[in-house]
């Protein structure tokens, strides 16, 4: 029976379409791509094997031509689809409207060569009813100039890719792979890495100040920082070079304050009295934000969510498939007619009609050569759902509230307030002239912000937060309850995150929007970076990979470059520059520049041991970092054969896979020497048994154990005992190696019952056992010293069954951005940690229940909830639930059956013979 064809990318898709077309239409889809460029020697046809441009799959001579194939797996699927076309009248290609979508369409057209049918091309950019009626209904052509451009990327990618990376395979490690865009954002990561590695800190020195506005004051105490003393402006972190010394602009202009000077101002400042030197009042507004586009979303989401780039696309993936939101690769902050009125409808009905504006706002895009007719992303429809309406649980449902709370604040009305300074001035006791600074900020209408206010990137202050200080005329005295100096270093560049990677690429024009989950995606799966925390740390084996690109290919890699490709690509998009020509000036060069395939062929010799080799501490520090094939190690290196300290050189030690580059300084490194894991450090013979006692530093800390003799029977294990907190391999004994090694130590005998107490140092700590009941300990000496009556008297308290009662917590420190809930910081057994109620994250070496904030509290939050709930041992189950789940077994086996077929399909495919397009 006659029917119109639909294909398009998912199964998803296919399924809600195929409900809004109805009887008349078949929708299938093409699981992604259905050709490709062969990804390997194996899916190479042995017609163009032989070819000088048969590795690559690109006739470099002949136009650029790419040599497609279909993927073994899904040339059934597309047998599946020519069967479909024989009894349809009509194919509409309905993949997404961007160059990988119109490419994708291309393909199908250029495979299935659909005769005597008319071909309409589909587009659309929400999956709604209305929305699929009116693209059936008003179809375009296949816009070839998008084919052209997304073509261009894919040869661009593969000529960089397969000619570049057998450089890094012979000269730094096997397996290794260079991207065009990739690449340079692993040199951002490294380069930021190198400012920290150089950043010397600098130490200043400020006043805190609590001023008291008096009894009839509306805010009475209210806190001010020193400004000035003597007229010059006290010296802030800012004001100061990564080299920590003070810039050149602020030489002469501002008074560097140290510790002895800062305190001793502090005391002669105990009893000035202060007066209003001036009161500065500002009118304070903030629009609204744009709508979110692919960029803005992804970073919104690792802000708020804790969602990395890949997380955040796949959820809006499915949530654009599903019907909730518009389509979710776009530059456009864009909002149609109906999507404007549909947020202004919720303005009106959610917030009143005081917070919406007269007009309708419109936003232009600050994205250069902004690709595709989008729109921005916004919840699906000519009316919005709000986020209790949809449905949606977990991860869908935070990602659609964000959209959604984004969208409807987009049209409301600006944020107002005041913003006030005022200058308190008093002398010193010492005859100094020093001025207080206190900024506060009051929004007397909320606006926008009632509805949506945006994460901010390294602890910067957020567009709601208030601060409020007495009003206060000019000439009005008041006094210092407190004047305390405060000392300060100046921080190195803040890493990259997901979330400032993305804005980074984005502010250089780098890359594509749509392409950044998957580039971030690359660079840590390729171990080139990982993350601690949320921040992006590249391992050493980038760092190798970085200086020989650099070196070698410095055109390629540099930012600039990048970034004018971006420019190229949209020219051929737009049909203003030729795909072949463009090509050729990247691949053969043109004029002075030379291109890749001279450089690749004109390589010329490359010292792959120095390229590895990075100096620690300076280049006559005598150690080296050397990049090796089972990861980075520690070498010492001298003239005369010995280092400083006597070491033969070429003396090695591992580096710990989780050490970031800035923290591997030359002290460090000499501690790394000194304990290298698995070296022993032996202590002398054991004065019991006559054993070697030896010290080692282990994966879970140093410890110390025993030598067995060689004839020592099979499956003897040797007594270990872990250092105490107090111990250190540099300053362990025989004697208190013998002392841990007499652990666990028998206490005495359990009167009543004959059992014996021991006390054990365990993983969670000291604690004494009597057959099966353990208590804690307060601390590890107590380990051998405790008595039997000390013992008992513990014993004879009450056991706590299940968990402690909660201790009250150390801090308060307001409400987590994800889950709403209060959090606190809290001590338990392995530390201090912060928790919403739902998730704990134990506090890092770096962070202290003092200074934590919220945003801090957040991002530990964020890090432990990416990894998902803590693993259960498994329960025994009643036989009605066994039952049950036997029931259900055969339905989930064929849910399991075909998400593995789905899974399988949805791999890279092929497309394009240059005979097919020529014709």
């Amino acid at each position: 029976m006659a029917h119109k064809l639909v294909i398009v990318e998912s199964p998803a898709k296919a399924r809600t379409i195929g409900g809004y077309l109805g009887q008349g239409y078949v929708v299938e889809s093409s699981i992604g791509h259905i050709r490709d460029l062969p990804q390997s020697a194996a899916d190479t046809p042995a017609k163009i094997k032989d070819k000088p441009w048969g590795r690559l799959a690109v006739d470099v001579d002949n136009g650029f031509e790419p040599f497609y194939v279909v993927p073994r797996d899904k040339k059934s699927h597309i047998s599946k689809l020519k069967t479909l076309l024989k009894d349809a009248d009509e194919l509409y290609l309905a993949t997404d409207e961007d160059r990988e979508g119109e490419a994708i369409a291309w393909h199908l057209l250029d495979e299935l060569k659909p005769k005597n049918i008319p071909v309409r091309r589909m587009v659309f950019h929400e999956i709604t009813k209305p929305a699929i009626l009116a693209a059936a209904e008003n179809p375009r052509e296949l816009d070839m100039d998008l084919v052209e451009a997304q073509e261009a990327r894919r040869i661009l990618d593969r000529l960089y890719g397969y000619e570049v990376s057998p450089v890094l395979w012979k000269k730094v490690m096997s397996g290794l792979s260079a991207g065009r865009v990739q690449s340079v954002a692993t040199r951002l990561v490294v380069d930021r890495e190198k400012e920290r590695m150089a950043f010397k800190a600098a130490s200043y020195w400020d006043l805190e100040g609590s001023f008291d506005a008096g009894s009839g004051a509306d805010v009475r105490m209210f806190p001010a920082k020193v400004y000035s003393v003597d007229e010059l402006r006290v010296a802030r972190g800012s004001d100061f070079t990564d080299a920590g010394v003070l810039k050149d602009s602020a030489a002469g202009k501002v008074v560097h304050l140290d510790r002895p000077r800062a305190e001793a101002l502090a005391s002669a400042l105990a009893d000035t009295r202060f007066d209003v030197r001036s009161v500065e009042a500002k009118p304070y507004r903030r629009s609204p934000y744009a709508p979110f586009r692919t960029t803005t979303l992804q970073q919104e989401a690792s802000r708020k969510l804790g969602m990395s780039a890949s997380v955040t696309m796949s959820v809006a993936q499915r949530l654009y498939e599903n019907g909730f939101i518009t389509y979710m690769r776009t530059d456009s902050t864009t909002l149609s007619g109906g999507a404007v009125e549909a947020a202004r409808s919720q303005v009106r009905e959610l917030y009143g009609a005081e917070y919406l504006p007269d007009a309708p706002r419109t936003y232009a895009s600050k994205v250069k050569n902004a690709q595709e007719a989008h729109e921005a992303i916004r919840p699906a429809g000519e009316t919005f759902r709000t986020p209790g309406q949809t449905g949606l649980t977990g991860e869908q449902f935070r990602l659609y509230e964000l959209i959604w709370m984004r969208t409807v604040a987009s049209q409301m009305k600006d944020a107002t307030g005041q913003s006030v300074t005022i200058r308190l001035g008093g002398a010193a006791a010492t005859g100094e002239d020093v001025v207080f600074s206190a900024t506060g900020r009051v929004i007397t209408f909320h606006g926008f912000l009632k509805a949506y206010v945006e994460g901010t990137d390294d602890g910067k202050r957020s567009d709601d937060s208030e601060t409020r200080l007495p009003q206060l005329a000019e000439g009005a005295a008041v006094t210092a309850a407190s004047v305390t100096a405060d000392g300060h270093e100046t921080k190195p560049p803040a890493r990259y995150t997901e979330a400032t990677l993305i804005k980074e690429l984005e502010d250089r024009e780098i890359g594509r929007p749509s392409t950044y989950a998957s580039i971030i995606g690359t660079i840590l799966n390729r171990g080139y970076v990982y993350k601690k925390g949320t921040a992006l740390v590249p391992a050493w084996l980038a760092f190798s990979v970085i200086r020989l690109l650099e070196e070698h290919f410095p055109r390629q890699i540099s930012y600039e470059f990048t970034a004018v490709m971006e420019d190229v690509l949209d020219e051929i998009a737009g049909g203003r520059a030729d795909r072949n020509s463009e090509l050729a000036k990247f691949y053969f060069g043109t004029g002075d520049v030379e291109g890749l395939k001279t450089l690749v062929d004109e390589l010329g010799d490359i010292d792959a041991r120095d390229n590895a080799t990075f100096p620690i501490g300076g280049a006559d520090s005598g150690i080296q970092l050397r990049v090796g094939r089972y990861g980075p190690y520690l070498e010492t290196v001298s003239k005369d054969g010995e280092d400083d300290d006597g070491n033969a050189t070429g003396k090695r030690a591992n580096v710990p896979d989780d050490l970031p580059p800035d923290e591997l300084t030359l002290a460090k490194a000499e501690e790394l020497f000194k304990n290298p894991a698995g070296e022993e450090i032996e202590l002398g013979s054991h004065p019991d048994t006559g054993l070697q006692v030896v010290a080692k530093n282990g994966r879970f800390g140093p410890y110390v154990t025993e030598l067995l003799p060689d004839d020592a029977k099979k499956g003897t294990k040797p007594r270990t005992g872990s250092l105490f907190k107090s111990m250190s391999l540099d300053t362990i004994s025989l004697e208190d190696a013998v002392k841990l090694l007499s652990l666990p130590r028998v206490v005495g005998a359990d009167p009543e019952s004959g059992d014996d107490i021991t006390a054990q140092n365990g993983r969670y700590g000291p604690y004494l056992k009597k057959g099966t009941d353990s208590r804690s300990l307060a601390s590890e000496d107590q380990l051998f010293t405790i008595t039997l009556d000390e013992a008992l008297k513990i014993y004879a308290q009450p056991k706590q069954r299940g968990r402690a009662a909660a201790a009250p917590p150390l801090k308060e420190l307001g409400n987590d951005p994800v889950s709403g809930q209060p959090v606190v910081v809290k001590s338990g057994r392995f530390g201090e940690y912060v928790t919403d109620g739902e998730y704990n994250a134990t506090l890092r070496k770096d962070d202290s229940v003092e200074a934590i904030t919220l945003e801090r509290a957040a991002e530990l939050l964020a890090e432990r909830r990416e990894r998902g709930p803590a693993k259960k041992g498994a329960k025994k189950t009643a036989k009605k639930a066994t039952a049950k789940k036997a029931t259900a077994k055969k339905s989930t086996a064929k849910k399991s059956a075909a998400k593995t077929t789905a899974k399988k399909a949805a791999k890279k495919s092929t497309a394009k013979t240059s005979a097919a397009k020529k014709s």
